[in-house]
């Protein structure tokens, strides 16, 4: 199957091109700059991202390009990515996010609509809806914390703060359903060899707040998990953030072979650096 995951030189991404290939699957990326050696694209320029699908000729493209502080990156390019694969007739998984929900005690459902409270989840509800207008046989994989090695962004923080190389704090009141990058990219692959279209929660089992995610990734590190800094969000002063965002994932695990495991049980240490 011919490949094209857009924003493969990100954490995410580079997990889904490696098992992609792994698979014996021709893939090709994008990456915002070709100094990652995957070809340049701003998914902002429709034309150019409409130029390039129509040279590749993906059979699946794979959108997990994301910049948090960027509506055009979000929620335009959500919207030119599918436009450009509706165009050549190709399969779409776009990565969407637990953002897009307010945030409550009970889980949430794979079909809810979205109640975003903030920037970021109000441009990812946005780029659903745009997906699912152009491209009705797509599929949205709605996960949360996606975690890993020191590519992922909350492994690197959680590992910078209890280093002291870094300030800041992690939110003891802000509850995730964090899943590994391996697990999750498996998971979409596995997604593109069925029928199903529309939205799905794919996260993790185990609900936990980011502090105590935090702790689990530095004791797993062998650092010490109190070293990590932690306040509430209200302390932090970053203003309204949702919450307690529980994704249910049974629909995903009735459907696929692909475990979703609880994070304590995926989260390993990060390889040593190859000597220069």
């Amino acid at each position: 199957m011919r490949t094209l995951v857009v924003g493969a030189s990100g954490h995410l991404g580079s997990e889904v091109v490696r098992l992609a290939s792994a698979a014996g699957s021709e893939v090709s990326g994008t990456a915002t700059t070709a100094a990652t050696g995957w070809s340049p694209l701003d998914i902002r320029d429709r034309f150019a991202v409409h130029a390039l699908i129509l040279s590749v000729r993906p059979e699946l493209i794979v959108n997990a390009a994301y910049r948090a502080t960027e509506w055009a990156t979000c929620a335009d390019g959500a919207a030119n990515v599918a436009l450009a694969a509706a165009a050549t007739g190709a399969r779409l998984i776009h990565v969407s996010s637990d953002a897009v929900h307010a945030g409550r005690p009970t889980p949430y459902g794979d079909d809810e609509p979205p109640t975003p409270i903030y920037a970021y989840g109000a441009a990812k509800a946005a780029a659903e809806t745009a997906v699912t207008a152009i491209t009705p046989t797509a599929i949205l994989v709605r996960t949360s914390l996606i975690t890993g090695d020191a590519r992922s962004k909350q492994t690197a923080f959680a590992l910078d703060l209890a280093r002291g190389t870094r300030t800041g704090a992690l939110f003891t009141d802000e509850i995730r359903c964090p899943l590994d990058a391996i697990d999750l990219s498996a998971a979409i692959l596995e997604l593109a060899t069925t029928d199903y279209t529309g939205v799905i929660n794919v996260a993790g089992p185990q609900a936990m707040s980011r502090a105590d995610l935090g702790r689990l990734t530095a004791a797993t590190h062998g650092l010490d998990p109190a070293a990590i800094p932690t306040c509430t969000v209200a302390e932090s002063g970053l203003g309204n953030r949702p919450l307690d965002i529980r994704l249910d994932s049974t629909r995903a695990t009735t459907l696929l072979t692909t475990p979703l495991r609880p994070i304590s049980e995926s989260i390993t240490v990060s390889p040593a650096p190859p000597p220069h």
